[in-house]
């Protein structure tokens, strides 16, 4: 097995000619920026959400199996560089962008914070390792990233996936507030791919959701609302301005186990498992 590259929280190896392995780490990235400090059992939730999901959503993906407790095996495929975000909620940089006038949302939208869009909106930004951007679809079809009817599937395809697991999520009495996920070509077929969990998606519980404010949250969200407050979201924003790569703090143990509790918590009841 040949090691290719680490992103930004998997390890990736070359299994064959057709398929990749992902090790599933438990470091953590946020705002484009990778920390040093890892989150207990992290890599353990992230790669059994992506089995669930894969398993168990109504799309065609790359998922072949999943080897011990933090490694997948997948089907090598040409991955479409954009993300694929869909928001059901006004919430988190949608904010910002919508104040600025880059976001253009439906008439009489309400926009006190975490409010529930009228429709879910599919925000499609580039994928990068560095810092992803959001993109029209006049951008995608100008760069080339795909075709007029490729990106209509897309965000077809993706507006139904979030809306599915939005069903499923309610079951388990949680919120679905947005989603990535990315897809691939396999020859003329375009499928589902890399992963699906926490480090995707902002997660809300139910019987503590309130419009109007910062929500209590089941994912990635934690440590982002701990950066802003800690004022380091506002230094890395800064850093990159002045051309600087950001350079991440360690995190307190607090944080990392409040999160790794959340994230196996989010898991067991969505899945009905015990990890």
């Amino acid at each position: 097995m040949r090691f290719l590259r680490s992103g930004k929280v998997k390890d990736i190896y070359e299994v064959d000619a057709d398929h990749i392995l992902f090790h599933f780490t438990d470091r953590v990235s946020a705002f484009d920026v990778k920390f040093p400090t890892p989150i207990p059992r992290k890599g353990e939730v992230l790669c059994r959400f992506a089995e669930y999901w894969f398993k168990n959503l109504p799309v065609k993906s790359h998922f072949v199996r999943t080897e011990g407790k933090d490694r997948m095996v997948v089907k090598k495929m040409d991955m479409i560089p954009i993300e694929c975000v869909v928001r059901g909620y006004f919430y988190g940089s949608l904010i910002q962008r919508w104040k600025e006038g880059s976001v253009k949302l439906p008439e009489g939208t309400d926009t006190r914070v975490a409010a529930k869009l009228p429709v879910p909106y599919f925000d499609p930004t580039t994928k990068s390792e560095s810092h992803d951007v959001p993109i029209t679809r006049e951008d995608a079809l100008r760069m080339e990233l795909v075709t007029a009817g490729e990106y209509d599937w897309l965000e077809e395809t993706s507006v139904a996936i979030f809306k599915e697991m939005s069903e499923i999520a309610v079951r388990a009495g949680f919120i679905l507030a947005d989603l990535k996920m990315e897809f691939g070509r396999m020859g003329e077929e375009i499928i589902l791919g890399d992963s699906i969990g926490p480090d995707e998606y902002r997660m809300w519980p139910t019987e503590s959701y309130s419009v109007g404010k910062t929500q209590e949250s089941y994912d990635k969200q934690l440590l982002r609302d701990w950066l802003s407050s800690q004022g380091i979201q506002k230094r890395f924003e800064d850093e990159r301005m002045q051309g600087k790569e950001p350079v991440a703090p360690e995190l307190p143990a607090e944080l990392c186990l409040k999160m790794s509790s959340r994230y196996v918590a989010a898991f067991e009841r969505i899945t009905g498992m015990v990890l």
